[in-house]
């Protein structure tokens, strides 16, 4: 990573900014609602940021609930990615969540999403289950993937 490049907790004042993160990488993204109540209510909810230049151009959110860690969402915006950032930025989120405690963390990953899959499995992931019926916009199945902190 380059010096331009930093990571931190968001705030509420990064929403609008990860909200065009989520619209350029999901054909269903979280609303603002969604953001807030996760910043402002959920206990258990972490989310980190990626700034280049003070710009909100990546973002990761986690659910930790006692020894285990739960990536809600993890993107970046479409000029940011292949350059190994993605990485650096899971590999920031996996740090954090051992320093909460956990013990094994999850997601959830649509089952065509081959590239995403690659980055989880280079990071140690593993197949879990498949969530039928997953994706509400087309019904896609989700791989439930797996890893040992």
């Amino acid at each position: 990573m380059n010096d331009s490049l930093m990571f931190r907790f968001m705030e509420e004042k990064d929403i609008d900014q990860v909200l065009q993160i989520e619209h350029a990488s999901f054909t269903l993204p979280w609303s603002r609602e969604a953001f807030y109540n996760e910043l402002t209510k959920n206990q258990f909810a972490v989310y980190i940021v990626l700034e280049d230049h003070e710009k909100v151009v990546g973002y990761c959110g986690m659910w930790v609930v006692v020894d285990e860690a739960h990536i809600t969402n993890i993107a970046l915006l479409p000029e940011y990615r292949g350059k190994k950032l993605g990485e650096a930025l899971l590999r920031k989120v996996v740090e954090i969540a051992r320093e909460y405690g956990a013990k094994t963390m999850t997601l959830e990953v649509r089952v065509t999403n081959y590239v995403a899959q690659s980055l989880y499995r280079k990071l140690g992931f593993q197949n879990g289950a498949i969530r039928k019926n997953y994706y509400t916009d087309n019904q896609e199945d989700a791989l439930v993937m797996w890893v040992n902190l």
